[in-house]
């Protein structure tokens, strides 16, 4: 996701790159980053995270990480 770029933070898909790595939600590049608290979440193994707060789920371009399980 482009630093650059302001999201909505309303959306509820969003994709990342490992350039947006350690994700965590909300990110920088939303309008209302102060939403809710920051959380660092886990979306290396997988290749997908859901945040606990707004529901907002993140899926990472490429997919899981390889040698992660």
């Amino acid at each position: 996701m482009n630093q650059q770029t302001q999201t909505n933070n309303k959306a509820r898909e969003i994709e990342v790159t490992a350039d947006d790595l350690p994700l965590h939600c909300p990110m920088p590049s939303m309008l209302l980053w102060n939403s809710h608290p920051r959380v660092f979440l886990p979306i290396e193994a997988t290749g997908e995270a859901l945040c606990p707060y707004c529901g907002t789920h993140y899926t990472l371009k490429g997919g899981a990480a390889p040698g992660h399980h």
